[in-house]
């Protein structure tokens, strides 16, 4: 089955037959296409929200995960652009960014565990590690220290949902969602 469709019946469908999607996007994030998008976002959500931190922390969230898109999928075009899906929505009391790229099965479960990690640690010890990592300046291969994931957190306060979609031995299709509350919060 195609990966997109996968994603779509799996993820999206009930949002999209509940709710709809003020933008959606698949196909390769090279620098060009995110400044575009990103600017088309923001001012849609300018168009909805009126609160300026609920604005920079859906801005600042959507790159964020864009850049993830960039730097980490493992279906990239001719030019090396990371393949994805990026959706970005509104709720009654949230704003969601959805992505999806393709990931090699050997780092599925790291990806989990520091997930999941993430996902138990409090404003606090979010702020403590985003420190630690920036000290100890540890990057990966393709430039991050993990620092994204955790800033994304810091910003929202809200826990991420994903998934790992098998496509085959070798490949994942990964989905991530963060929200962000339109309601007053640190």
């Amino acid at each position: 089955m195609d990966k997109d469709l996968l994603f779509i019946q799996t993820i999206l469908s009930d949002e999209m037959i509940s709710q709809g999607f003020p933008l959606v996007y698949k196909g390769p994030l090279s620098h060009e296409t995110m400044k575009f998008f990103t600017k088309m976002a923001e001012e849609k959500i300018s168009l909805r929200c009126e609160d300026i931190t609920v604005k920079r922390k859906v801005f600042h969230v959507m790159v964020e995960m864009l850049q993830n898109i960039t730097r980490h999928s493992a279906d990239t075009d001719e030019l090396g652009s990371g393949n994805g899906i990026f959706v970005i929505g509104e709720r009654r009391d949230y704003y969601y960014v959805i992505t999806g790229n393709v990931v090699r099965s050997s780092v599925v479960r790291e990806l989990e565990d520091v997930i999941e990690m993430l996902n138990q640690m409090d404003k606090n010890s979010l702020n403590n590690l985003h420190k630690k990592q920036i000290q100890s300046g540890e990057l990966s291969l393709k430039g991050g220290a993990g620092l994204g994931l955790i800033d994304i957190l810091r910003k929202t306060g809200e826990k991420y949902a994903y998934q790992f979609l098998r496509l085959d031995e070798n490949y994942h299709f990964f989905v991530l969602k963060a929200t962000i509350s339109t309601n007053s919060f640190g």
